[in-house]
């Protein structure tokens, strides 16, 4: 038997002001994206943004229902609406934010496996890697250069 390790690569900003006026201006579409959110149920609000390669900017956000798990994540409602309006044109980034309850205190939150997943599916798709942004603790932002970096052990190397 041979043991297999895994690494995952994030790089770690301190403030959003480390980052492009373009992806400052994503993370803040993404939270307002949340105010937009269906979640009647969790009171968990997600926002997703996403930059197309001609800086077009295409918000989500996720859409509960009650015959759980019918509804639909912000990354995934946004992924898709590209997939269906803007197939030729590549996605540089994504920026997801959760906003829980009803104030104005914002959270980070990783993609679940089924959004990571549908991203992974459009890098693959367009040959070329998808940059993450999320919230870290203490308004740190995290960042992966790559959806795959998330999926080490991705269906496409199997």
């Amino acid at each position: 038997m041979q043991k297999l390790n895994v690494t995952i690569s994030l790089e770690s900003y301190d403030s959003e002001t480390e980052l492009s006026a373009k992806e400052q201006l994503l993370l803040m579409e993404a939270r307002k994206a949340t105010y937009k959110s269906y979640a009647p149920y969790s009171q968990f609000h997600v926002g997703a943004a996403i930059l197309l390669e001609d800086d077009t900017i295409i918000t989500a956000n996720n859409q509960e229902n009650a015959a759980f798990p019918s509804g639909s994540c912000a990354e995934q409602s946004a992924i898709f609406w590209v997939g269906a309006n803007h197939p030729d044109k590549k996605i540089k980034s994504i920026a997801v934010i959760a906003r829980p309850g009803k104030g104005d205190e914002f959270r980070g939150v990783p993609p679940c496996g089924a959004c990571r997943q549908a991203m992974l599916e459009y890098e693959v798709r367009q040959k070329q890697p998808i940059r993450l942004l999320m919230l870290g603790a203490n308004n740190q932002v995290l960042a992966s250069e790559s959806i795959g970096d998330l999926l080490p052990l991705k269906f496409e190397e199997f």
